[in-house]
């Protein structure tokens, strides 16, 4: 098995996800090529990394996180939830996460927004990857196209990729038309036709959240350049040493 294994919100089985310790993790293994992170915009447009739109899941804090200042949100615990080894842990910024990922490992930053939620989050973020150099190392993704088309208008140069949960066949025209090349899709939507098919129009697939040993093996075969979002790279270690060992 050659599929790159992405690290999804870092290595979010070991440490609480979207943490600077679920980020370190995944960059410390020097086989883990891309880590994805999910990203929304603080009350005072700072590029904050956490999933949900509100506080009360992943950190100690209650409300949403845009009526919070980034000096809040960073303030909050956001790994006792997970374990009582990671208290304290804060809410990162892009910035912290891309200081430390920057020639180590690729990020799929994912924009949290339905076009209307952040209408400054495309500009934002791109500052941030700006500031590091960072364009030709990133892929920015997104459920909502016209995020993805500004995005790309703002920089010629970061690649853009669509995040789809369902299947339709206009799909290779839909991403050539928004200037993308890149797709991430739910890994049950994959079958060896679709992936033909994005393949031929020059789309790089990455199949998300597989976390079974099983199913990493049966999207692994359908290609060798999917990539695989896992929330345990370990066991995408696991799956491509059992490939080798019984070549």
């Amino acid at each position: 098995m050659r599929n790159p294994c992405v690290a999804h919100r870092g290595w979010s089985s070991r440490a609480p996800e979207n943490t600077m310790a679920a980020i370190r993790m995944a960059i410390q293994d020097p086989d883990v090529e891309w880590i994805e992170i999910d990203v929304h915009l603080s009350k005072d447009h700072v590029p904050v990394v956490i999933h949900d739109p509100t506080l009360r899941r992943t950190t100690n804090g209650k409300g949403e996180v845009k009526n919070l200042t980034a000096a809040e949100l960073t303030s909050l615990d956001a790994g006792n939830w997970f374990s009582q080894k990671y208290q304290g842990e804060p809410v990162p910024t892009l910035d912290q996460v891309l200081k430390e990922t920057v020639g180590h490992c690729k990020l799929n930053i994912e924009l949290k927004t339905n076009g209307i939620r952040y209408p400054l989050i495309e500009q934002k973020v791109l500052e941030c990857i700006q500031l590091y150099k960072a364009e030709k190392e990133v892929v920015i993704t997104c459920f909502h196209e016209g995020t993805l088309y500004r995005m790309r208008k703002l920089s010629g140069i970061i690649r853009t990729g669509l995040i789809i949960d369902g299947w339709r066949n206009t799909l290779p025209k839909e991403l050539k038309e928004l200037s993308s090349d890149f797709l991430s899709i739910a890994y049950t939507k994959l079958n060896k036709e679709r992936v033909a098919l994005l393949k031929e129009a020059g789309i790089q697939i990455m199949a998300w959240t597989i976390n079974e040993k099983r199913a990493i093996r049966k999207v692994a075969e359908l290609d060798p350049a999917i990539l695989i979002c896992t929330n345990y790279p370990d066991r995408w270690h696991e799956v491509r040493q059992q490939t080798v060992s019984h070549r």
